[in-house]
C-alpha cells in the first residue's frame, strides 16, 4: 500500500518544536541554581530534546506541510513534549548512575508511567497529579516550577507558540492551529497567520503577568500572607492555561478570601476567547459583552454559582457524614459546616470559586468540595462538561457548542410546528452554517460516547487491579481526564491523587489527555486507515 502522508516532514517539523524546548527549560534550570539544587534533570533534559529535536529535523531538511501532514504533526508534538518532558522528574527520583544522586524525597515520579502521566498532565493543562507530596520540601523549586511551566507552555498551545516564532512554521501555520486550538476554529486576526498566534500569545502573555503582579501586591498589602513571589509567579503560570498545578497541597484553600476572589475573575478570563480580548485592545471594547457566546457563558457559570451558593448556605450541599475512604475527617468536616451555613460571603466565594474552576476545567480548589453533598456535586460534575469558550485555553465541550445544540434545538421544535418556516441557526448575528451544525453534533456525540465507554473500561480495569472506585469516581476520573479538568470526587478529589491507580489505568488516561486536549478528532484521524492510504 503506497502511503500518502509525507510523514518525514511532519516528523522534521515536531523536530524543529522539540529542539526549541531547550529554551524555555533554561528557566527551571536557572531557579533550581538560585535555590541550590541540582540541575541534572534540565540540563539532560535540554542535551536529550536538542539532541532528538536535531535528528527528527534532518528527516526532511525542508518540509512541505499538507493538511494531512498538520494532522500528524500537531498529534505527534503534543506526545514528543509529554514524553520529553517527563525527563526531569525522571532524573529527579533516579539520578544519574554514578554521576548524580537521586534528589527527590517524594519518589512517586521514579516509574515512567507516573512521570509520562505527570508531564502530560501539565502539557495538556489537566491539572490531575500522581505526587504523593505536593510540597517544595519533596520536590526543588526548580521541579516544581518545571511542572507549571509546562502547563503554560501547553495553555496558548505550543504549536500556536511555534508558529508565532518560527520562520519555518508560517506556512502552513492556519491548518495548524486549527489542528490544535481548542474550539470549533480560531478566528485570524491578522492578514498574517504568525502575527495572530503573536497576539493571541501576547495577551495570554499580559494576563499572566498582571495576575503575578496582583497576587504578590496582595502579599505585600498585608491580605495573603502565604502569596510570596515564587508562590505569585505559580499561580500566575497555572491560572491562564486553565492548568490548576498549585505548589500547595491544598491548592487556593492554602491562601486568604482575597487571593481566592482575585483568581476567579482570571480563571474566567482565561475561559473566555482570547480573540475578544485583542478586539477591545484595538479599539472595540464593547465586542466582549456584545458577543453571545461570552454573554452564555458567564450567565451558565452565574446560574450555577447561585444554585451551588443557596444548596450550601442553607446546608443541603453539605455532607452531613464521613463516608470512608474519603479525604477529609469529621474535625474538616465540622468546620465546613460552619463556614458555609447560614453564611453568605463564604457560601458564595466558594461556590464561585469550584464552579468557575470547573467550567473553565482549571481544576483549583478552595475547598474539599468532597466534604459537599450529592446535590451540589452533582451541579460540580455538570459544570465539568460546560467547558470554556472557542478560542480559550479552556477544555471540555466548549460552550460555544452547547449553545449552537440548544438553538437548534430550539429550531426543529419550531420547525416541527411549522413545516413552512426557514429558519436558520445564528450565532452573534451571523447564520451558522449547516454543515458546522452536524460537526458540533458529531463531535459531541463522540465526546460523550467516549465518556461512557472509557468510564466503563476504567472502572473494569481499576476493579481488576485491586483498587476499589465507585462508579461516580470512575466517571468523575474520566470527566476531569478527558475533559482536562484535573479533580474529580472521591479518591480523585481536590485534595487527592490520582497515585493509587495502576500503571495500565494511568496510561489510559494519558490517552484521555492527549485526546482531550486535541479535542479527539485531530488523533482519531491519524489512527484511521483512509488517513495513510494513496
Amino acid at each position: 500500500m503506497a502511503i500518502r502522508v509525507d510523514y518525514r516532514a511532519s516528523l522534521s517539523l515536531v523536530g524543529t518544536v522539540l529542539k526549541y524546548l531547550a529554551v524555555p527549560l533554561s528557566i527551571p534550570l536557572v531557579v533550581a541554581v538560585a535555590y541550590g539544587e541540582s540541575v541534572a534533570p534540565f540540563l539532560v533534559t535540554m542535551l536529550v530534546t536538542v539532541a532528538v529535536g536535531g535528528g527528527l529535523e534532518w528527516l526532511r531538511p525542508d518540509p512541505d506541510l499538507g493538511a494531512r501532514e498538520g494532522f500528524l504533526m500537531v498529534a505527534a508534538t503534543w506526545l514528543a513534549v509529554s514524553l520529553i518532558g517527563a525527563l526531569p522528574y525522571l532524573i529527579e527520583a533516579h539520578g544519574l548512575p554514578g554521576l548524580v544522586p537521586a534528589t527527590a524525597p517524594d519518589s512517586t515520579l521514579a516509574t515512567p508511567a507516573n512521570a509520562v502521566f505527570e508531564s502530560m498532565s501539565g502539557f495538556t493543562t489537566t491539572g490531575a497529579t500522581v505526587l504523593g507530596s505536593i510540597s517544595l520540601d519533596a520536590h526543588g523549586h526548580g521541579i516544581m516550577l518545571w511542572r507549571q511551566l509546562s502547563q503554560w507552555l501547553g495553555g496558548m498551545g505550543i504549536v500556536v507558540l511555534a508558529v508565532a516564532i518560527l520562520p519555518e512554521l508560517s506556512v502552513g501555520g492556519a491548518q495548524l492551529m486549527d489542528a490544535e486550538a481548542p474550539g470549533p476554529g480560531i478566528e485570524k486576526l491578522t492578514p498574517r497567520i504568525a502575527e495572530t498566534a503573536r497576539a493571541l500569545w501576547g495577551a495570554y502573555l499580559g494576563f499572566t503577568v498582571l495576575e503575578i503582579l496582583l497576587l504578590y501586591g496582595l502579599h505585600l498589602g498585608g491580605m495573603a500572607p502565604n502569596m510570596d513571589v515564587y508562590n505569585a509567579v505559580a499561580h500566575g503560570l497555572t491560572t491562564m492555561p486553565t492548568g490548576g498545578f498549585s505548589p500547595e497541597a491544598r491548592s487556593i484553600e492554602a491562601f486568604s478570601a482575597a487571593v481566592q476572589w482575585l483568581i476567579i475573575p482570571f480563571m474566567i478570563a482565561a475561559g473566555t476567547n482570547f480573540a475578544l480580548f485583542w478586539h477591545a485592545l484595538t479599539g472595540d471594547p464593547k465586542r466582549l459583552p456584545r458577543d453571545t457566546e461570552f454573554r452564555f457563558y458567564v450567565g451558565a457559570m452565574a446560574v450555577l454559582t447561585g444554585l451551588v451558593a443557596a444548596l450550601l448556605f442553607v446546608g443541603n450541599g453539605v455532607a452531613t457524614f464521613v463516608p470512608p475512604g474519603t479525604t477529609f475527617d469529621a474535625g474538616y468536616l465540622a468546620g465546613v459546616r460552619a463556614t458555609l451555613i447560614g453564611n453568605v460571603e463564604p457560601a458564595l466565594r466558594h461556590a464561585a470559586f469550584q464552579v468557575v474552576s470547573l467550567v473553565t476545567t482549571t481544576g483549583y480548589a478552595s475547598i474539599d468540595f468532597n466534604a459537599w453533598g450529592p446535590s451540589a456535586q452533582y451541579l460540580l460534575l455538570f459544570a465539568m462538561f460546560i467547558g470554556g469558550s472557542a478560542g480559550s485555553t479552556g477544555g471540555g465541550i466548549k460552550v460555544v457548542r452547547w449553545y449552537v445544540i440548544l438553538k437548534s434545538i430550539r429550531r426543529e421544535l419550531f420547525t416541527t410546528a411549522h413545516p413552512e418556516a426557514v429558519r436558520p441557526v445564528r450565532l452573534g448575528g451571523r447564520t451558522v452554517d449547516e454543515r458546522a451544525i452536524r460537526g458540533i453534533y458529531a463531535f459531541t456525540l463522540l465526546y460523550l460516547v467516549m465518556f461512557f465507554v472509557a468510564s466503563g473500561l476504567l472502572f473494569l480495569n481499576t476493579g481488576r487491579s485491586g483498587l476499589s472506585l465507585s462508579v461516580l469516581e470512575a466517571m468523575s476520573a474520566v470527566a476531569a481526564t478527558l475533559g482536562n479538568v484535573g479533580p474529580g470526587f472521591g479518591l480523585v478529589g481536590p485534595m487527592g491523587s490520582y497515585l493509587d491507580f495502576s500503571a495500565t489505568s494511568k496510561l489510559f488516561m494519558v490517552a484521555l489527555m492527549w485526546l482531550g486536549r486535541l479535542e479527539i478528532l485531530p488523533v482519531l484521524v491519524c489512527l484511521t486507515p483512509e488517513y495513510w492510504r494513496q
